[in-house]
């Protein structure tokens, strides 16, 4: 088998695929991501920030180090900036660095793009993309060089792009751990309305409803209430910009649900006029065949069996019913932990194949664990 060769040395043994210096624009939680992930890999990163205090902790993190003047031109620009300026950024990259490939993490990418082609910039040695990876909350302090492990790295290029432009963006998502795939921006916008940002809004819509309830409704609240109010807690500024940017296919989302939303309400209002019932259950059951579209663990839709299983609220417990599990042979496919409040005990839903569920029961009752 032939090394990989044209770039720098990683820790295995093998050259990195990212050849030359990356210059990233935007020192926060992907910049800096970015920056940690190619480190790792022997990559020459330099850094730069609108705040040098930013760009400084992101160097102090190990997600390279700032420009000097002595440094040659980079192979790639990565411009890692809000979503407002990422259109002001990206023209300034390329006539600062005209012999390199400029691309782009913003998670909206038809208003960029339109937006430089309006100002007649020479966009062959662009390359928009999207990593679809990220947490609650941003900044250096909160970068992870596993971030984009296993992500989709959504990579937009026209008829124009060059080939070695494509190669050298689709070198960084396959060197962070992500799966590049091609989109036009018009395509993406579309997607990502659907599965990130009408979700966001939702989220954070039901998480407000919270907001009038008492002390003693909120502390009932389960691992329901968690899942679907999670992301509720990122970052309202950010957002406002994203969901501005790319507001046609989220508005049509919301409306569409916003319809789905009266039609139930009007249902559940007299749920014994003729009818009610049904529209209320068709709803639901709509609800569940969506569920079922969303790929699972490998990319499929198949489904798990969730067991439950009560562990004693002490250091170890969770440890122990993994260690169990190895041994049984038993895969777990999925993970998620609640608590009971008011007492010491938890539960830990694992999800596995439905032809294993019997087996895990069975195994882990013998063992001496209560499952429900």
């Amino acid at each position: 088998m032939n090394a990989r060769t044209n770039g720098a040395g990683t820790g295995n043994g093998l050259a990195s695929r990212v050849s030359g210096q990356v210059h990233v624009i935007g020192a926060g939680l992907l910049g800096a991501s970015v920056g940690l992930g190619l480190r790792a890999h022997g990559v020459d990163v330099t850094l730069e920030d609108v705040s040098p205090t930013t760009a400084l902790l992101a160097a102090d993190y190990g997600a390279g180090r700032p420009r000097t003047s002595d440094d040659p031109a980079p192979a790639l620009v990565v411009v890692a900036t809000p979503p407002d300026v990422t259109a002001d950024v990206v023209a300034r990259a390329l006539a600062t660095f005209p012999e390199a490939v400029v691309t782009d993490t913003a998670s909206v990418k038809l208003a960029p793009f339109l937006e430089l082609r309006r100002r007649g910039v020479d966009l062959t040695n662009y390359v928009g993309s999207h990593p679809m990876a990220g947490r609650e909350r941003g900044g250096a302090i909160m970068a992870r060089a596993d971030l984009f492990t296993a992500r989709p790295w959504i990579i937009c290029r026209d008829e124009e792009t060059p080939a070695g432009a494509l190669a050298l963006v689709e070198a960084v998502a396959l060197e962070l751990g992500a799966t590049p795939l091609e989109m036009t921006p018009q395509e993406h916008d579309r997607a990502v309305g659907l599965v990130s940002h009408l979700p966001q809004v939702v989220s954070s819509l039901l998480a407000a409803r919270l907001l009038p309830g008492s002390e003693q409704a909120i502390a009932l609240a389960g691992q329901g209430l968690r899942d679907t109010t999670r992301i509720a807690a990122s970052d309202p500024e950010l957002w406002v910009q994203i969901l501005g940017a790319n507001r046609e296919p989220v508005v049509e989302g919301l409306e569409a649900l916003q319809a789905d939303l009266a039609v139930f309400t009007e249902a559940l209002r007299e749920p014994d006029s003729p009818g009610a019932r049904r529209r209320i259950a068709d709803l639901l059951a709509d609800g569940v065949r969506g569920v079922q579209r969303i790929p699972g663990k490998h990319g499929g839709t198949e489904r798990f069996v969730t067991i439950t299983v009560l562990i004693d609220d002490r250091p170890g417990q969770l440890g122990a019913l993994l260690t169990e599990l190895g041994e049984l042979g038993i895969n777990m496919e999925d993970l998620r932990l609640e608590h009971s409040p008011g007492a010491q005990v938890g539960f830990a839903e694992i999800g596995v194949l439905p032809e294993m569920a019997e087996r895990a029961i069975a195994d882990l009752t013998e063992r001496g664990w209560r499952t429900l």
